[in-house]
């Protein structure tokens, strides 16, 4: 940590921003699809190659966490940066969220970029304080003259068998505040893109990730393969173009809505299928557009349902595009109790592909509801 100041003050505390000037644009803000990709990677990959290439880009950044170092990362996201870059940036921590969270922050008001991962977003409740206090409102406290240039990330959501205290998702509860910017990637796309964007961006991001997704691999072209490539904050991503109804998801739950939509295609049903990638800010214009063209809506998120993000997208519907609905909203959601630990209550307790094939169906008038039904 000491030597990381040392070097972002020996070299003069412009230099990671004259760097950042020397990079190329965020990538241009277009949907992007798999046809012209070249080769796979796993979404563990993506994130690594991320890291390594902005540590190597700009020597402000650093990562900070348990285990991050020797162990090589809980879910071994940080596979050989240690080696790399040294115990300087790439620093073991005590189990003491509230500790390296605050001299993450810390480290962030004096021009440094740290990365600081939790090794659940679950832990992350030990340091809400520094996030929420110190980090997300100091540019604003201090009428912009105090930049907090700082990555919160790790798993979030449930995972498998881990049960209530370790299964929560933290979307919604970081999207309420006004002051941080929230990025849930689902592909191997996504995850490189994103993280390149928030270790770039200057103002407090939460990363979201999904341990169930680190194995998975997904296509990707040359494009996302270039050190330059980011994708901009904000925007979301049609993942399939559809005329009948509209489904929007985030993280894991991407990958159950495109099964959903390749199941309700044998039945005549054309889904289109949006991977938001950023809860905060939210792309309410790609959502309204998307609902006016299919006048139908199926939101889709694994946290639970009271003040969710689904609420938020069925608000900014109702208040933009209202008239353009021709069935009332959908809200797949999980249950609203703790995460049971008994794997077949976990199962009921999460959003599976079949209820949202159902959720369709309703909002297209092709099964019975489920009123009627009881």
């Amino acid at each position: 940590m000491l030597g990381a100041a040392r070097r972002q003050l020996g070299s003069g505390p412009m230099l990671g921003q004259v760097l950042r000037r020397l990079r190329p644009a965020a990538a241009a803000e277009v949907a992007r699809g798999y046809s012209a990709a070249a080769k796979e990677m796993t979404v563990r990959d993506a994130l690594n190659s991320a890291l390594d290439e902005e540590m190597s880009a700009d020597p402000s950044v650093f990562l900070m966490g348990e285990e991050v170092g020797e162990y090589q990362g809980a879910y071994k996201i940080s596979k050989g940066l240690l080696d790399r870059y040294g115990p300087d940036r790439v620093l073991d921590t005590p189990i003491t969220e509230a500790g390296f969270t605050g001299i993450g922050v810390g480290a962030a008001y004096h021009g440094l970029r740290p990365i600081i991962e939790f090794m659940t977003f679950n832990f992350s409740m030990q340091a809400i304080d520094h996030i929420i206090n110190s980090a997300a409102k100091s540019n604003y406290m201090s009428a912009g003259q105090i930049s907090v240039p700082i990555v919160f990330r790790g798993p979030n959501g449930a995972a498998a068998g881990v049960g209530a205290q370790h299964s929560q998702c933290y979307a919604a509860w970081y999207a309420h505040v006004p002051g941080l910017k929230v990025l849930t990637p689902y592909s191997s796309e996504d995850a490189r893109g994103l993280l390149k964007a928030a270790i770039r961006d200057p103002d407090p991001v939460i990363f979201l990730e999904n341990e169930l997704l680190y194995g998975e691999s997904f296509p990707v072209s040359a494009e996302v393969l270039d050190s330059s490539f980011c994708l901009p904050i904000g925007k979301a991503k049609i993942e399939r173009e559809g005329k009948d109804v509209t489904i929007t998801a985030f993280s894991k739950m991407v990958g159950y809505a495109l099964q959903a939509a390749e199941i309700l295609s044998k039945e005549g049903i054309s889904a289109e299928v949006i991977n938001l990638r950023s809860i905060r800010p939210l792309d309410r214009a790609a959502i309204n557009a998307s609902v006016r063209k299919t006048n139908r809506l199926v939101t889709v998120e694994e946290g639970f349902p009271q003040h969710g993000i689904g609420a938020e997208i069925c608000m900014s519907v109702v208040e933009e595009s209202f008239e353009y609905l021709d069935a009332p909203v959908e809200r797949i959601a999980g249950a609203d109790v703790p995460m049971p630990y008994a794997a077949n209550l976990e199962r009921m307790a999460v959003p599976q592909v079949d209820d949202i094939v159902r959720a369709a169906k309703r909002a297209c008038y092709r099964a019975v509801p489920m009123a009627a039904a009881a």
